[in-house]
């Protein structure tokens, strides 16, 4: 699988199909989807942000580096104090890809060791790349995988994880995640509903790989799932300089903490549901990640903004992702999030 990271940082046990799939436009993919079509059947088209939403993320790269590389020492120190020198990464592509470089470094630089990075691919309603565990386990002890993501949102994906993972019971399911304002696990650098700056962007700051693919007619039962390249996409790659600007906050000292928990992101999800008539809770989308992947990659109908965050400098970003898109702005007495975005029922359209 070619990408912008380095072999050193990274395994990527995924199948190139670069060239394969015609990218579809966001409109034309929603309706498919809500017609049936699985999104992992299909590739979005990228968005290219305007330059005043890639000042935008600049200055949230300067301004949040520092809270986000705190999470990233708070979850590699517990990951360590599970695993051992023995831990192995193992990412999920592609929001989690950054997230296992970081880690990696972090290990690296503090415990010296080399913690071998793989990342794979698993797909809400598909499950997990078999054929990509059973690469893993042919070199690795299953005890010493240790799955991570960026953030969790509801916890969709931590439960197609467990479920995906009864199949291999030396394998622990516990996701490891910067960010869990879902409050479902204590593998998090943080409770809270941060702004990971690598959430802002598609491809250019994921190694300028697409999301994942699964479709019986390029994947076949014997490959990894596929991923596409974006060499178009070179001159904008800012892979890197995400992962070195996060880095350069590293605190060395930091020791690992409980964290308290507050009520699931589950309850306040179904009550968005409820308020606004939603049948399907997919459609809605809560966490700064989150809601920043449905203006990117969705087409949204509203965004939800917290009663005390209208002017949270956390938001700029989605804030000007939703002028550039017109999406309409709501505040809404949210409690575990500090924005949520909903997916536009394209029925209604």
């Amino acid at each position: 699988m070619q990408s912008t990271y380095s072999k050193n940082d990274v395994t990527l046990l995924l199948k190139d199909i670069t060239g394969m799939v015609q990218p579809l436009e966001t409109k034309q993919r929603e309706h498919l989807i809500q017609k049936g079509t699985h999104y992992c059947e299909m590739l979005p088209s990228e968005y290219r942000p305007s330059e005043k939403y890639i000042d935008t993320y600049q200055t949230s790269l300067e301004s949040y580096a520092k809270p986000t590389a705190k999470a990233v020492c708070q979850v590699s120190e517990k990951i360590y104090m599970l695993k051992g020198k023995n831990a192995v990464i193992v990412s999920l592509a592609r929001a989690g890809i950054p997230i296992g470089i970081l880690i990696k470094h972090y290990l690296d630089k503090k415990y010296n060791i080399c913690v071998p990075h793989y990342s794979i691919s698993i797909i809400r309603g598909r499950g997990i790349d078999t054929n990509a565990i059973d690469y893993i386990l042919a070199r690795h002890k299953g005890k010493n995988i240790q799955f991570v993501d960026g953030w969790i949102g509801k916890g969709a994906i931590q439960n197609e994880l467990r479920e995906a993972i009864k199949a291999y019971p030396q394998i622990n399911a516990d996701l490891a995640v910067l960010a869990d304002p879902a409050n479902i696990t204590d593998l998090c650098g943080t409770h809270e509903d941060i702004l990971i700056p690598s959430s802002c962007l598609n491809c250019t700051v994921s190694g300028l790989i697409s999301r994942t693919f699964l479709r019986d007619d390029i994947i076949s039962p014997s490959d990894f799932h596929g991923a596409a390249f974006y060499p178009q996409f070179t001159t904008e790659d800012v892979s890197y300089q995400f992962i070195k600007t996060i880095e350069n906050h590293f605190d060395f000292s930091t020791k690992a903490t409980d964290m308290s928990r507050g009520e699931l992101g589950i309850t306040e999800v179904k009550n968005i549901a409820s308020h606004f008539g939603i049948t399907d809770i997919n459609f809605v989308k809560p966490g700064i990640g989150e809601a920043t992947r449905v203006l990117l990659r969705r087409v949204p109908w509203k965004l939800l903004v917290a009663q005390n965050c209208q002017n949270d400098p956390l938001l700029k970003h989605i804030l000007r992702l939703a002028v550039e898109k017109n999406v309409p702005t709501e505040i809404y007495p949210l409690q575990n999030y500090k924005v949520c975005g909903i997916i536009k029922n394209m029925a209604d359209v």
